[in-house]
């Protein structure tokens, strides 16, 4: 927006046609601006994924990326620890997870990206065994 009213300045003189023409284009490359953005905007929009939103009492997976076990290597060590459940939303992108009491030295409470929600089986009469227990490094 100008820092000055050029309302005021008549069409009859050379500044006022020229107040004019400014005006004019720079509305026009606002509008051609605005319309090059929105395609891009759209393109980029398609390969974002909706942000996850869990409940308390939901299951998830937690990733162990951040998690130091004590498998030799690890290539060795589950990529996903749990399930655990949801104690609580802390923030938008941050979950309190109820751990294992062995897990005393782990804060609970976890970045949104480094979890994975439980999927349920649409097999009839098939259950998933729990996974063994992970021992971690103090």
């Amino acid at each position: 927006d100008p820092q000055f009213d050029s309302d005021h300045i008549t069409q009859d003189n050379p500044a006022g046609k020229l107040s004019t023409k400014i005006q004019s284009v720079q509305q026009d490359v606002k509008r051609e601006l605005e319309a090059s953005i929105n395609p891009f905007k759209r393109y980029a929009d398609k390969s974002r994924a909706s942000p996850l939103d869990f409940n308390p009492c939901d299951m998830v997976w937690l990733s162990s990326k951040n998690i130091k076990s004590t498998r030799p290597t690890k290539k060795l060590s589950e990529r996903w620890l749990g399930p655990f459940p949801i104690l609580k939303k802390v923030s938008t992108h941050a979950y309190h997870l109820k751990l294992p009491s062995q897990w005393k030295s782990i804060h609970p409470v976890f970045h949104i990206s480094l979890l994975e929600p439980v999927k349920t089986s649409t097999i009839p009469n098939w259950h998933q065994k729990p996974p063994p227990p992970i021992i971690i490094e103090e």
